[in-house]
């Protein structure tokens, strides 16, 4: 076996060299490709930041019918055009550890870095801060945040008298909007606490969040008739 194992090598010296020299061209080409591909799919995410690209937008327009529109800080946001570039997929519930007004005013604040494109105020009132189509800092974790819409609840963790059942229906309202134009599962996968992103140092929405009355509110909801 030793004999013919040698044999083969020496045999197959320059064929090894020529397949050699043949992966390297192939490789170079499929790296080359590879990275072709890669600067395509950067450049197709960010084509509209190109002069005179970029989408059309109203001020004041809310993504939810009947939310207030309050401008967050340009600072605690990225301009996209998703789902064009991103595709969202999940929905991610927070609470504020305040109150209302507290939460609108730091996430105006350009040095607090974070908001989200909702928050539900106790009565039922929702405020529209973000465009959906734009990525919020909310998630502390960037592809987390690509690829969902962050709703904040008026209130504190450790409170759940705080999540009333007007804040409770509008939220799942908000929500079932969102799976409907994107078509995401009404489902705990999908619909999820900000404690469940990967990396996140949060407790939130708290154990007095009640998932089993809420994600039947948002299958409610996105079977109603619009």
């Amino acid at each position: 076996m030793g004999e013919t194992n040698s044999h083969r090598a020496q045999g197959a010296g320059d064929a090894d060299r020529r397949i050699g020299r043949r992966a390297l061209l192939i490789g170079g080409t499929a790296a080359a490709a590879g990275t072709a591909a890669l600067a395509w799919d950067e450049m197709s995410r960010m084509w509209w930041r190109m002069p005179g690209m970029e989408k059309p937008r109203k001020m004041g327009e809310v993504d939810f019918q009947g939310a207030g529109w309050v401008a967050a800080s340009s600072a605690n946001l990225r301009t996209a055009d998703r789902p064009d570039d991103y595709g969202i997929d999940r929905v991610i519930i927070h609470v504020t550890q305040g109150s209302f007004d507290s939460a609108v005013k730091v996430f105006q604040d350009p040095r607090h870095g974070a908001a989200t494109h909702y928050i539900v105020r106790k009565d039922g009132y929702v405020a529209q801060m973000i465009r959906e189509l734009d990525v919020a800092f909310h998630a502390g974790n960037r592809d987390y945040n690509e690829r969902s819409i962050g709703i904040e609840h008026e209130g504190f963790v450790d409170k759940p008298e705080d999540f009333t059942d007007a804040m409770y229906e509008a939220s799942a309202r908000v929500t079932a909007r969102v799976c409907a134009r994107y078509k995401i599962p009404v489902d705990r996968k999908h619909i999820i606490g900000h404690v469940e992103v990967p990396g996140t140092d949060h407790t939130d929405p708290g154990p007095g969040w009640d998932w089993d009355r809420y994600i039947p509110l948002v299958r409610q909801a996105r079977t109603a008739k619009a």
